[in-house]
């Protein structure tokens, strides 16, 4: 049974009359399970007051409650936003409990319905193939040989020692997808959305392994003492020998980011060969930002997970501005994105999305709520006032 001083502080809360003491409250009693159950009764009790409040058609209201109850068995909501605000995070936690009841989740003329882009593979002869995350694939070369094979959302090349002519192929991973690849000497690497990488088919035993790389991939270098590898970005070649590190170099984006877990790597700048350009070395920890606009190579300490969180199902940003928000938001739900509050590009947010659990429109249902963005759903786009 639930305490009266609980109950107390839950009217107060949806009566939007808690203050800082009533939240502290809240958020601890909140952390057990039974009173998490306990909780969810208010929030529906809430809701059908509300919707009572807004409509007098009975009819529809039965029916609203009878969709929220079969909701119910829903996954849990695990998005978190941190807010500026000291006490954000409970209301997110309420939030996350089925407080944020909204018609926008009713209407299904409101949903946005992610474009469904395909992975290809571009082969050496200029064919190009379409991989099914769920179907297999393998690469044949002239000979009838097997030299790479797909398992689930992964293609696999062999080392078959046969260098006879470079031949190159071309992945290319649209919005919304993750691929990876394991090149021929063991090298590991793993795709983000709207992102390709050329490649050898076979690398060659005297010549440094490099690659080509447009959008953002993580390295799994195997170590080789004799071959360097070399990741190329356009205007920057990152230079490894055996390490792991991230790589972001999406046109659109201002800066190229090379962030090395572990390991050791050199960044150097593209340009005239008669020119000597000096090398940039990273420890683990480290973040090489290129500027693409003055040519210069920064390089400081951060948390590699904010970079690498990716690849777990999550985009983490920590100050992060809505325009870089909006676009990486577009990269990973395939969604399309027009902002009109030309204030807001530049102000910076701190978020953590759980790709996997939360929609698009769960998304900026949070935005709405917690930092009073306001948006409409129109012809698939997400258009923000």
């Amino acid at each position: 049974m639930i305490s009266k001083e609980a109950e107390k502080r839950i009217v107060k809360y949806f009566s939007q009359s808690a203050d800082i003491h009533d939240l502290d409250f809240l958020n601890e009693w909140l952390k057990k399970d039974q009173n998490q159950k306990t909780f969810k009764k208010y929030v529906k009790t809430h809701f059908a007051i509300n919707l009572a409040m807004n409509d007098p058609n009975l009819n529809k209201i039965k029916d609203e409650l009878l969709k929220e109850i079969r909701n119910e068995k829903k996954p849990v909501i695990r998005i978190k936003f941190l807010s500026v605000l000291k006490y954000a995070a409970i209301a997110i936690l309420f939030l996350s409990l089925g407080y944020l009841i909204s018609k926008n989740e009713f209407g299904g003329n409101d949903l946005i319905k992610p474009r469904e882009d395909v992975v290809t593979l571009q082969l050496s002869n200029g064919d190009l193939e379409v991989i099914t995350e769920k179907g297999s694939y393998e690469l044949i070369d002239n000979n009838g040989e097997v030299i790479g094979v797909q398992k689930g959302k992964q293609l696999i090349y062999k080392d078959k020692g046969n260098t006879t002519g470079t031949k190159y192929n071309t992945l290319t991973i649209p919005n919304g997808k993750q691929f990876g690849v394991v090149l021929s000497d063991g090298t590991k690497v793993q795709l983000n959305a709207g992102s390709s990488m050329t490649y050898p088919m076979l690398f060659s035993p005297d010549s440094p392994r490099k690659v080509i790389l447009t959008g953002e991939a993580f390295f799994e270098v195997s170590h080789d003492q004799k071959r360097q590898f070399i990741v190329n970005t356009q205007e920057l070649d990152v230079k490894v020998y055996g390490t792991r590190f991230n790589v972001a170099n999406y046109p659109e984006d201002e800066h190229t980011e090379v962030v090395l877990v572990d390991g050791s790597v050199a960044l150097s700048q593209l340009g005239d060969p008669q020119i000597k350009k000096e090398e940039v070395f990273l420890e683990p920890g480290h973040m090489g930002a290129y500027n693409k606009r003055d040519r210069s190579i920064v390089d400081q300490k951060v948390n590699t997970s904010l970079y690498t969180s990716w690849m777990e199902g999550n985009l983490v940003f920590r100050n992060e501005t809505f325009e870089n928000i909006t676009r990486k938001l577009e990269r990973h739900y395939n969604v399309v994105i027009i902002n009109n509050n030309k204030d807001l590009a530049d102000e910076t947010f701190n978020a953590t999305i759980e790709m996997d659990h939360e929609t698009i429109e769960q998304v900026f249902n949070y935005f709405n709520k917690v930092y009073s963005i306001e948006y409409q759903i129109v012809e698939n786009k997400i258009i923000i006032n």
